[in-house]
């Protein structure tokens, strides 16, 4: 089947009632986040004259992602996702609220700047996921990529208008007043998620994965689905170096150019304002020069800007830099949201968008902090001009990890191939299950049996299998047993829930090596304790 081949227009997206509505309140929600974010890192400038303490608001707002992405796609995968985003919208506005009032009352320290900025950012962190794959769930699977590209603008439009809002409530009014705005984004995206709810899971009879467990299906999936693996490590490793960007911002806005709190927000609006332009044409883009090249071309231009903003003393050059340095991060990061999102499948979307959130905004996290302290210790030219050798090197990945999207059959589920057979079922929390597959093929096709058989080890593997080997019976070569081991009865129900279409396949091309009218046997063995 050909990869899917999505239209390159965005527009077809928006005439969805319920997306536009979400798509929408997501961007009033997205303008409040930046809001905060660029008031908190000013002020830390402001009060502390400090690159390392700014920077680290940067990892204040993001390094919860890193710590409860995935225990949040775990949850969005497997609870109600409605209550799930209305309780991290409430405790969010309540954070954010009294923050806005402790600096109106003018006792707010930057360590309750940091702290709440903090807080605020674990609640972005734990309804992220829910929010991403209820959104992916609003459209067909085939306009899945211009949904993604059209909330990409709208996060994008939020960061170059939130920081150029920010700059002036700001300037006019004070720092809490950028607080109380944002608190409203948050009543609206409360608002979208009790008008459109998120859809109800399914009903099944398998026992409900647990959080430990969902977690660790949820890592063992990525770790062994090509597709997955390599976009989470080319993002992590494009988060990692151009994170010095954002988090020095503040730095190079005030030390190198002399600019305010309004020159500030202009510098956040030239990154915003070039993703939102790259978001047009990133469709048609994509297309034709295919994913790899579209990413290494942002590479180069993202690390081109760092170094202007390094070495330039001058305003015009830098603004004009950050509008290519923001098309080139949206462009970038748009690519690597599209081929996770459409290469998982349902039972793990959530926790597949959970994983690339954390590799993207766990990289950027300690990469702001890292970037921040080399900052402080050599310089901020030494430090930008490191990351964009770094955003360079990083280019080298594509040889070991390539990018594509995944394709209707890598996601749809099938039926097995045999019926579960078993007098006694055992209680779900037994185990460990031990399976065997016996194959008879021709004694003249092992060598190509193996070969194919051997393709099944990262489906067992990914699904639920924490062992998997092939064995030949020595008495008799023309018979081969495959036999993997899941780590109880519920889990092994659920990787046999898991097999899609593809797998199927793969099945097929093995069981084609089997002597006719030997049908192909299955036995189950439970762990006696």
């Amino acid at each position: 089947m050909p990869a899917m081949n999505p239209s390159p227009s965005i527009w077809a997206t928006l005439e969805h009632r319920a997306f536009r509505g979400v798509w929408l309140a997501s961007g009033i929600y997205f303008i409040g986040n930046a809001m905060q974010t660029m008031a908190a890192a000013w002020l830390m400038v402001e009060r502390t004259g400090s690159s390392f303490l700014a920077a680290l608001v940067q990892t204040a707002v993001f390094l919860p992602m890193f710590l409860l992405a995935l225990p949040a796609g775990v949850l969005a995968d497997t609870t109600d996702r409605r209550r799930l985003l209305l309780v991290s919208l409430a405790v969010q506005a309540l954070a954010v609220a009294l923050q806005a009032l402790l600096l109106m009352a003018g006792v707010a320290g930057g360590g309750t700047i940091l702290l709440l900025t903090f807080v605020a950012g674990c609640c972005t962190a734990m309804l992220s996921p829910a929010w991403n794959s209820t959104v992916g769930e609003i459209l067909p699977r085939e306009q899945l990529p211009q949904a993604i590209v059209a909330m990409s603008i709208a996060y994008n439009a939020a960061r170059a208008l939130g920081p150029a809002l920010a700059g002036l409530v700001f300037a006019l009014a004070g720092a809490g007043w950028v607080f109380a705005l944002a608190v409203a984004g948050t009543g609206v995206m409360a608002m979208a998620i009790v008008r459109w709810p998120p859809r109800q899971h399914p009903p099944s009879r398998l026992p409900a994965e647990r959080l430990w467990g969902g977690t660790l299906a949820g890592l063992r999936y990525a770790w062994h689905s090509e597709t997955i693996l390599a976009q989470l490590v080319r993002t992590a490793a494009f988060g990692a170096t151009g994170s010095a960007l954002w988090a020095l911002l503040p730095v190079i806005g005030q030390q190198r150019l002399g600019l305010g709190a309004q020159g500030f927000g202009a510098l956040m609006a030239c990154l915003g304002t070039g993703a939102v332009a790259v978001g047009l044409v990133i469709g048609p883009l994509r297309h034709r020069v295919g994913l790899d090249r579209l990413v290494s071309s942002c590479c180069v231009v993202f690390a081109l800007v760092m170094l202007v903003s390094a070495l330039s003393r001058w305003a015009v050059p830098v603004y004009l830099a950050l509008v290519a340095g923001g098309a080139a991060w949206m462009a970038a990061m748009s690519t690597f949201n599209t081929a996770t999102q459409t290469s998982a499948p349902l039972w793990v979307r959530s926790r597949a968008t959970a994983m690339h959130v954390l590799s993207a905004l766990g990289s950027f996290a300690l990469g702001s902090a890292f970037w921040g302290a080399v900052a402080g210790i050599a310089g901020l030219q030494v430090a930008l001009c490191t990351a964009a050798a770094g955003m360079l090197g990083g280019m080298l990945l594509a040889r070991r990890f390539p990018l594509r999207m995944g394709e209707s059959q890598d996601v749809t589920t099938a039926v097995p191939f045999e019926d579960l057979l078993v007098t006694d079922e055992p209680d779900p929390e037994a185990g460990p299950v031990a399976v065997e597959l016996s194959y008879r093929i021709r004694a003249e096709d092992a060598v190509a049996f193996l070969q194919s058989i051997e393709q099944l080890r990262a489906p067992r593997r990914r699904d639920g299998a924490t062992l998997w080997r092939v064995y030949r019976d020595l008495g008799d070569p023309t018979r081969f047993v495959e036999r993997f081991i899941v780590t109880s009865w519920a889990d092994y129900l659920h990787q046999r829930a898991r097999t899609t279409v593809a797998d199927q396949e793969l099945e097929g091309q093995v069981r084609a090596f089997v002597v006719e009218g030997v049908p192909v046997t299955m036995q189950h063995y439970i762990a006696e304790r």
